[in-house]
């Protein structure tokens, strides 16, 4: 797919807030000057019926020309079908035909543009395949982020493409809010190796840190987001488990003991007990003699 052109400004060193020079008016928004003006270029991208897969992921970053083409394999039992070409709901025509091949060119100028194309053949039997265009994905982090209180959150957002600009956000629980209207800016620091690289930084950390944050990458076609989620834990917190296992073990401990001296008492008792008996026996014994 396309990118900027080649000649386009790349950022070597860590910066600060703003890139190449170029003062963003938003602290939490990193803007990169482009070079030359972007090419519109052209890509191609084939789905091969009945093989499949039959969808395809397709990025576009800035202006380009596609070439969608639905194609059946060689071995297909398929004759003549009959070849619909749609986006979304609505009905478009392709622009070439070669044997078994259908093809329509897209020009990609807008957000609007985007989206699913999707071709029918439709015979004996209808099979389809459907190419998904759209900006960039962004990499960032399934996992949860886990830091103490004190310690440096770090969360890096990266793309295979070079944005106009990178924004971070907090979700304060309603809507995303721009991450300089929630945090003071001595908190935070947006750095950057590259274009396509964007790293938050959020210094001396509390439990009110925790939270949903979001990094935003701003191409030419439109927004792409990555969610990353921040748990800030006490220091005290890892030891939890061990704390609730040694108190599991005082309580048992404590129940072992008072059962062993619960047991020697019971067995004195019962010991007195027995000779007690046996004395009365003696005594009775006694008597029983004497009135012989």
């Amino acid at each position: 797919m396309t990118t900027q052109d080649s000649n386009q400004t790349q950022v070597n060193s860590v910066t600060k807030m703003s890139v190449t020079g170029h003062e963003s008016s938003d602290a939490a928004t990193q803007e990169f000057k482009p070079g030359n003006k972007l090419s519109v270029d052209l890509s191609e991208h084939v789905i091969v019926l009945p093989a499949g897969p039959f969808e395809k992921n397709i990025s576009v970053a800035s202006p380009t020309e596609v070439d969608l083409t639905c194609k059946l394999d060689e071995n297909s039992n398929l004759k003549n079908p009959q070849v619909t070409w749609k986006k979304g709901s609505e009905t478009i025509s392709h622009t070439s035909k070669a044997p078994n091949s259908w093809t329509i060119k897209v020009t990609i100028s807008e957000s609007s543009h985007l989206g699913s194309y999707t071709c029918f053949l439709k015979a004996e039997k209808e099979l389809s395949a459907t190419f998904h265009l759209h900006v960039p994905p962004i990499d960032g982090r399934e996992k949860p982020v886990i830091a103490y209180i004190g310690d440096t959150g770090v969360m890096v957002c990266k793309t295979e493409h070079h944005p106009r600009a990178w924004k971070w956000f907090m979700n304060n629980g309603t809507e995303l809010v721009s991450i300089d209207k929630i945090l003071p800016k001595d908190k935070y620091e947006i750095l950057s190796r590259s274009a396509s690289e964007s790293r938050l930084e959020i210094h001396r950390l509390t439990v009110a840190d925790s939270g949903e944050y979001w990094c935003e990458a701003d191409f030419v076609l439109g927004p792409g987001k990555a969610r990353f989620e921040v748990r800030v834990l006490s220091v005290a917190e890892p030891l939890k488990p061990f704390i609730a296992v040694v108190a599991e073990v005082a309580i048992l401990v404590t129940l072992i003991g008072l059962y062993e001296v619960y047991s020697k008492k019971r067995k004195a008792k019962e010991g007195e007990k027995e000779f007690d008996q046996i004395e009365q026996l003696k005594s009775g014994d006694n008597v029983t003699e004497k009135d012989k």
